[in-house]
């Protein structure tokens, strides 16, 4: 009979490419990945890897395994996820990830009350970029990922992914205190023309929201500085070095150098809970799901705020 974390393992070789990315993705060593390997061949009498250069390619026996072995996995998903649904209880060990200023902003409070309402409930948090979460949910090493988008920019879900909409996250320009927008309550992107910006690294979703977001506006962007950090941006802000397009989650409290105005049109991000449709009868994702859902959205900026104190 074959194994069902041999045949994981396999996958894992098949979807990865590599021992090492395999072994990273399950997190166990590339020598257990290895071990496993080994004995699926002497159960299936059939050679599965083959040297290719530094590295290793799957036979044809392994590719018709691998195949098989994903619709197994597939059904063992079901199987446990209709099993959960008849037991009605909320149990097992849930893998959830956030990007990072979800993280730091809405699941510290969502892990509390989860554990309050589920104690049975055994959670695992990753900090990860949205696109990431997104392949890592699809492929089930993740249960459930806390991910964004733009009004302006939508994100696309692959085949098999179902999501919720949480609550949106609007953003506010970050400038000196001492710009002579910095005392308005409000500011039309327009006005910002000729302003040098700091962004996060070109090919984040960040950075590419920036840089269509000011293009709409008729606004060339000439960044100044390129920071993937939030609490880096103002701090750069508040040396002077430039303005930063921020959102309100898990920003902070802000320095007296630096004031937050809201912007006209207001930038609005999407805050989603996503997670493999085949497991959407789990107790656990539907209670996560609950839970995230009455977290409470980000507040509008106080006199407080927007004076920096």
């Amino acid at each position: 009979m074959l194994d069902l974390h041999r045949l994981k393992a396999l996958h894992a070789v098949a979807v990865y490419g590599s021992v090492g990315a395999a072994a990273e993705a399950l997190m166990v060593t590339p020598s257990a990945i290895s071990q496993q390997l080994a004995k699926l061949e002497r159960e299936t009498g059939s050679t599965l890897l083959e040297r290719s250069g530094r590295g290793v390619k799957l036979t044809d026996a392994a590719g018709l395994l691998a195949e098989h072995a994903e619709r197994i996995l597939a059904l063992v998903e079901t199987a446990e996820a209709d099993f959960e649904a008849l037991r009605g209880t909320v149990v097992g060990r849930l893998l959830i990830a956030a990007f990072p200023t979800a993280a730091r902003g809405v699941m510290p409070g969502a892990l509390c009350e989860l554990k309050r309402r589920h104690p049975e409930l055994d959670l695992m948090l990753y900090e990860r970029e949205p696109e990431r979460q997104i392949r890592e949910v699809a492929r089930g090493e993740l249960d459930l990922a806390i991910v964004q988008d733009w009004l302006n920019r939508p994100m696309a879900l692959p085949e098999g992914l179902s999501r919720a909409a949480l609550f949106e996250d609007p953003a506010d320009v970050v400038l000196p205190a001492g710009h002579p927008l910095a005392a308005r309550d409000e500011v039309d992107l327009a006005e910002l023309t000729g302003e040098r910006w700091i962004g996060s690294s070109p090919g984040m979703v960040c950075h590419d929201w920036l840089v269509l977001t000011l293009r709409t506006a008729a606004l060339e962007p000439d960044f100044s500085c390129i920071a993937d950090e939030y609490p880096t941006q103002v701090a750069l802000v508040a040396a002077g070095h430039g303005l930063a397009l921020i959102p309100r989650l898990g920003r902070g409290d802000l320095p007296r150098e630096v004031r937050a105005v809201p912007l006209r049109p207001r930038p609005l991000r999407r805050i989603f809970a996503i997670w493999r449709t085949d497991a959407a009868r789990r107790p656990a994702i539907r209670a996560a799901v609950e839970v995230l859902r009455q977290m409470t959205p980000p507040p509008g900026l106080t006199a407080a705020e927007r004076s920096g104190q």
